[in-house]
């Protein structure tokens, strides 16, 4: 029997691309479509491509709160950080958040990196980081994280206790797409065609992410790239003696169906990446200096949000982890 799902703040780059993951899922049905921004419209005012995209018509928005209330199995939270961190989440669903708003367990983050006070700091504790392939959540509250920080904690995860904590570098960049939709001066074509721009240099809001992850924090420095998708994190550690950095990540994902290791000598490219929910890693040596280099590329709204929020969903609910995520196919 099919598990029903509602997704909350539909509108947006992650709405669409989570409710399009979920009509191409074999076991989830489309139980609400939530946005106080296009309520009372067809679905079709999103995308006219949603016209056909599924056998029978698609149900119109209702607000957040309606589509909240609508009794699904599953719900996917795709709002702005301070409005997920109000919903007071149904009772008996499994809700995933795609926001930042329970990421951090320690209350007192929110007003450094996010720039606000929890309203509901005490439920924190009922909320688990989701990252399938190193934390895997057992409950039914999941915080999906950053794409920033999926992409490093893949790359870094499996070497924490092989690397040197004090010496960890990253370099990371991504496509316009991760500013979401609403305009920014930033992300005007003016502001990001032919040009690449550092931004937040140690503010970010990922980074925490990241230390209460690993137990260290990093050196983070992430870039706005000129593509609409897509992020490539560039990881450089210094081994400690005796560590084989690409058996370890080989050994961590050998049985996984998202992560992918490659060969040496091949190189993780955005391009392989955009559009899909699965990830890349290769590793270097930089014998200059003793650094290994980890790449990690992976689509920002892909593995980095929407595709992995269903493959939170499917573990939660019990169903094939890899059931509507995008995996397949070869294209130019």
């Amino acid at each position: 029997m099919s598990s029903s799902a509602a997704i909350v703040g539909a509108s947006g780059y992650a709405g669409q691309e989570v409710l399009d993951r979920v009509l191409a899922h074999p076991e989830l049905e489309l139980a609400a479509l939530g946005s106080d921004s296009l309520a009372g419209q067809a679905a079709t005012a999103l995308d006219p491509r949603l016209a056909r995209s599924h056998a029978a018509p698609l149900p119109a928005f209702v607000p957040n709160d309606e589509a909240l209330g609508a009794g699904a199995d599953v719900v996917f939270l795709c709002l702005g950080h301070e409005e997920a961190a109000a919903v007071e989440p149904p009772g008996d669903a499994v809700v995933v958040d795609l926001s930042g708003a329970h990421r951090l367990a320690d209350r007192a983050l929110y007003a450094a990196w996010y720039g606000w006070e929890h309203p509901a700091p005490a439920s924190l504790a009922a909320w688990e980081y989701g990252l399938p392939e190193v934390s895997p959540s057992r409950g039914r509250l999941i915080a999906n994280p950053g794409c920033y920080a999926t992409a490093i904690l893949l790359a870094l995860a499996p070497l924490r206790d092989a690397i040197d904590p004090a010496a960890v570098l990253v370099d990371a960049k991504s496509g316009v797409s991760g500013a979401g939709r609403v305009p920014r001066t930033s992300s005007h074509a003016g502001s990001v065609l032919e040009n690449v721009t550092p931004y937040r240099v140690g503010t970010h809001q990922h980074a925490p992410e990241l230390e209460q992850a690993l137990g260290f924090p990093v050196c983070f420095a992430p870039h706005l790239l000129p593509v609409r998708r897509g992020l490539i994190a560039t990881c450089f550690v210094r081994p400690l003696p005796g560590a084989d950095v690409l058996e370890l990540l080989t050994d961590a994902y050998a049985e996984s169906a998202v992560v992918d290791v490659l060969p040496e000598g091949t190189a993780p490219e955005l391009a392989r990446v955009q559009g899909a929910d699965a990830a890349e890693l290769a590793v270097f040596e930089d014998a200059a200096t003793d650094f290994a280099v980890v790449v990690c590329a992976i689509d920002n709204l892909g593995k980095g949000a929407a595709g992995q929020a269903v493959q939170n969903a499917n573990l939660a609910l019990g169903l094939d982890e890899t059931a509507g995520l995008r995996l397949a196919g070869v294209p130019v």
